[in-house]
Formats: C-alpha cells, sequence, structure tokens
C-alpha cells in the first residue's frame, strides 16, 4: 500500500479513487491533483513509480488536509457554540444545523426515540 500524508491508499484502485480515502479529498480534487501532478487518473496505485507518488505527496501538501482539516471544522463549529449562533446552539443541542425539519426524521441528530408514556386515567 502506497502511504501518502499518513495514510495508507489501496493499491488495487485507481489513483484517483485512492486518492479519496485522504479525508479532505473527494473526486474533483483528486482529479485536480493528478493533473497538477500530470498523472493518468486511470492509473493504478501499484503501477505508480517513486517519482509519482513523491508528486502527489508535494502537490496535496499543498493544501489542507486529513488532521489539520480535522481540527479547523472542530474549531469552527467549537466557536460558533462559544459565540452563542443559532448554528452553536443547534450543535449543542444535537440538533440538525442546516434547517431541516425536525417533527419527523432527524433521528441521526437526535438518537433513538424517547417515548413518553401517557398517564394513566383513573376510573371511579
Amino acid at each position: 500500500m502506497a502511504r501518502i500524508l499518513g495514510i495508507d491508499i489501496p493499491n488495487n484502485k485507481r489513483v484517483e479513487i485512492s486518492l479519496t480515502y485522504i479525508y479532505g479529498i473527494g473526486k474533483p480534487r483528486a482529479q485536480e491533483i493528478l493533473r497538477k501532478a500530470k498523472i493518468d487518473f486511470n492509473k493504478r496505485v501499484k503501477d505508480l513509480s517513486d517519482e509519482e507518488l513523491a508528486l502527489i505527496r508535494s502537490v496535496a501538501s499543498t493544501y489542507v488536509l486529513e488532521g489539520d482539516l480535522r481540527r479547523d471544522v472542530a474549531l469552527n463549529i467549537k466557536r460558533l457554540m462559544e459565540v452563542g449562533s443559532y448554528a452553536g446552539l443547534r450543535h449543542r443541542r444535537g440538533l440538525p444545523v442546516r434547517g431541516q425539519r425536525t417533527k419527523s426524521n432527524a433521528r441521526t441528530r437526535k438518537g433513538p426515540r424517547k417515548t413518553v408514556a401517557n398517564k394513566k386515567i383513573e376510573s371511579k
């Protein structure tokens, strides 16, 4: 397995797809990196030479990826919560942040249902 930015990328997949295993690299950014490095998208990782891997590493290192990106995202969320913005409050409460409905759905953010039992009516 080739190692780029501390991540083992799969050998048997195309380079374009393998790069997406790195946090912060999707298909468009993978294509951009390969274009800058002048490497064929369809080439398999196992077929890459050491020079090509080094070139990919150098181009990829110009972006904010992996741990740095995760830290930036976490700090942004933390900042929103500290400032007390609406988005920060939604993060704090564990509810959807971007305006989705919560009357129905939103189970991913809210967690499993908490059923509230009705009071029994005493009969005379």
